[in-house]
This record gives structure tokens, sequence and C-alpha cells, in this order.
């Protein structure tokens, strides 16, 4: 049973590729949710509300860091992946959020 004690035992799987992980697991690291109640929120079509705590902040953190130094190996090429772009975009968007959170 989970926390709101529905039980839970019907297994949902699927194959992604290595990028669609990564983006999947960037995304979920940047809700603060488990991977579960994400997925599950998204495929819902239900909001997915970021909670400020100390684990986003960070996940938030190492993902600019990372995005740092994609933005530096790409200054001269100026190509910009799909899954970069929404990333940035992603963090943008949390990092609005979390602003407003504080206001």
């Amino acid at each position: 049973m989970d926390n709101k004690g529905r039980w839970r035992n019907i297994t949902v799987g699927f194959r992604v590729s290595d990028e669609e992980g990564k983006l999947i697991d960037d995304c979920v690291r940047l809700s603060g949710l488990t991977k579960q109640d994400y997925i599950t929120r998204r495929l819902l079509c239900r909001d997915v509300v970021v909670q400020g705590n100390p684990r986003v902040y960070k996940a938030l953190r190492n993902q600019m860091a990372e995005m740092y130094e994609e933005l530096k190996r790409i200054k001269d090429s100026g190509e910009i992946s799909e899954e970069f772009h929404y990333t940035l975009q992603l963090i943008a968007e949390t990092m609005n959020g979390l602003k407003g959170e504080n206001a």
C-alpha cells in the first residue's frame, strides 16, 4: 500500500533510449518526486508541482553545472540538441517557480 491507502499491485514497464532515460531522470530529480510519482502524474496529465527542498536545490545546482559544461562545449559549433534545450527550459521553469515561492 502507498501512503494514500491504495494497493498498487500492477506493474507498468517500457523501454526508452539512453537519451530519453537521462531526460526522464533529470526531470524526476528536478521535481523532487519519486520516479514512480513523477511518471504517474505525467501520464495521467496531472500537474507536477515542485516543492523546494535541499534535494531539489542540489539537483538544480548539479544540473546547472552540467548545462554550463555543455554550453562551453557547444560555444563554437552553435548546435543545441533537443534534449539539452528541453532540460534547459525545464530548469528555467523550475527556478522561476522556486523564485515565486520565496516572494
